[in-house]
């Protein structure tokens, strides 16, 4: 491999180039969603940027307002890219701060729904009511709906697991009236469904005079189900499986979350001891919560 100082393309050249990775990280065996998002983040830095020279686009990523957190998914991609291209460069390290998600009462979300045009008002339901992602949420197709059982099967992606949900009679109503000319539910895509929100939510925000509405983003839902479902039932592999999560550690944080939203005044406990793994793992089936670790054993509790 060779680390270019500069190498120029044309615009013609670079959408092959990015065409041909396209087509590799088909074959790779990558995720549809996942695939897009690369694509859709280096058209991005290409409009500006020389993609062949890596200090160009170092200086692209110091200058930019994405945070830490994007500019290591995209450095991942870039790194990916220029493998493609038999390149290297030395990617920038960026320190992640992880913090809780922002989590909006139930009321702001029902005031946005009841806001918002058809369209969006009922995506926003769904994902209320589901949790699901907007990607998943875009594939959603009329087969899905199954109006008899009150229940969408979703179609996973990133990697989750596929799940049949319950849902009110009150979204199967509002999914009903959405047009039915095309085999998805949803027939707008999902960046133009984002501006719909941007637009509909900030006029809201201005209108109530409530900032905190601003921050309510179609992940947001899915945080808020996270947390309902797990101070609802205690029950994180629940939790789990309406989340579609492949991993336990993925859902942990709504524990965290509740206790954090709920201020809880039972403070009566039933408490259990784990010996080793096979023990944890069944006490966490069963509703319990990780406290601590003493004489070789980890302690466990659930509030009765």
């Amino acid at each position: 491999m060779t680390t270019p100082a500069e190498l120029s393309n044309t615009p013609a050249e670079l959408n092959q180039d990015i065409l041909n990775f396209l087509l590799e990280q088909r074959k790779e065996g990558r995720a549809d969603e996942t695939i897009r998002t690369r694509i859709q983040s280096l058209k991005q830095v290409a409009r500006t940027t020389n993609l062949k020279n890596p200090d160009k686009v170092k200086e692209y990523l110091a200058n930019s307002k994405w945070s830490n957190k994007t500019k290591t998914k995209f450095a991942d991609t870039y790194t990916a890219f220029l493998k493609h291209l038999n390149l290297t460069w030395n990617p920038p390290r960026y320190m992640i701060q992880t913090r809780l998600p922002f989590i909006p009462t139930e009321q702001e979300i029902d005031l946005l729904i009841s806001a918002t045009g058809r369209m969006t008002s009922t995506v926003l339901q769904t994902l209320k009511e589901t949790g699901i992602r907007i990607g998943e949420l875009i594939l959603l197709k009329w087969r899905d709906l199954d109006t008899e059982r009150k229940t969408l099967t979703i179609t996973p992606i990133k990697g989750s697991n596929p799940r049949i949900l319950p849902v009110s009679n009150k979204l199967i109503g509002m999914i009903n009236s959405l047009p039915k000319n095309k085999e998805t539910i949803f027939q707008t895509k999902k960046q133009m469904l984002r501006e719909y929100l941007c637009t509909q939510r900030k006029a809201l925000a201005i209108k109530l005079n409530n900032p905190r509405l601003k921050e309510i983003h179609f992940h947001t839902l899915r945080h808020w189900k996270g947390t309902m479902e797990y101070h609802k039932t205690k029950d994180i592999m629940h939790v789990k499986y309406v989340l579609g999560h492949k991993s336990i550690a993925s859902t942990l944080v709504y524990i965290n979350l509740e206790s954090a939203l709920f201020l809880q005044t039972n403070d009566n406990f039933t408490c259990k001891v784990a010996k080793d793994l096979n023990e944890a793992t069944q006490l966490i089936e069963a509703g319990f919560e990780y406290i601590t670790e003493m004489d070789n054993v980890e302690l466990f509790r659930k509030r009765k």
